[in-house]
């Protein structure tokens, strides 16, 4: 089943359970794939809307971190919810250690040496892990690498 597919059952099954949480995370992504397709005025394909998700559970992990900050409990474990149910429609993610093999390969591989190769590393990694994690935990794991 096509992800545009599922997330349209996976609506009606929310509302049909009277799940609020579950229909207003499903009906933001559903919003967002239609703009930028509106846009862009293309057909999305599924790897481009598990990158739509992704930007989606990035930006929930930022709000988390604003709301903490500002004591807003509540709505920190609002957007936790949020990101559980993203969660669902991405591929696996991986652990920091598979992250880490990842990483090392890469270095091996293009001979990067020093904290200069940042970005050379960042671009080979990036595509093998898209996904399945975030930028943040590479730049992380490079780090600590290099």
């Amino acid at each position: 089943m096509a992800l545009k597919e599922r997330l349209m059952a996976d609506l009606k099954a929310a509302m049909k359970e009277k799940n609020k949480v579950k229909k207003s995370v499903i009906t933001m992504v559903r919003s967002a794939i239609k703009q930028y397709e509106v846009d862009n005025r293309v057909e999305l394909d599924d790897e481009s809307i598990l990158e739509i998700i992704s930007k989606q559970v990035k930006q929930k992990k930022d709000a988390i971190e604003e709301f903490a900050k500002g004591g807003r409990d509540d709505l920190v474990d609002e957007a936790k919810a949020e990101i559980e149910v993203l969660m669902d429609y991405l591929p696996e993610q991986l652990t920091e250690d598979q992250v880490s093999e990842i990483v090392s390969k890469v270095i091996e591989e293009i001979g990067a040496n020093s904290m200069k190769d940042m970005g050379r590393i960042m671009a080979a990694v990036m595509p093998k892990v898209k996904g399945r994690t975030d930028g943040k935990t590479v730049n992380k794991v490079v780090k600590q690498i290099l």
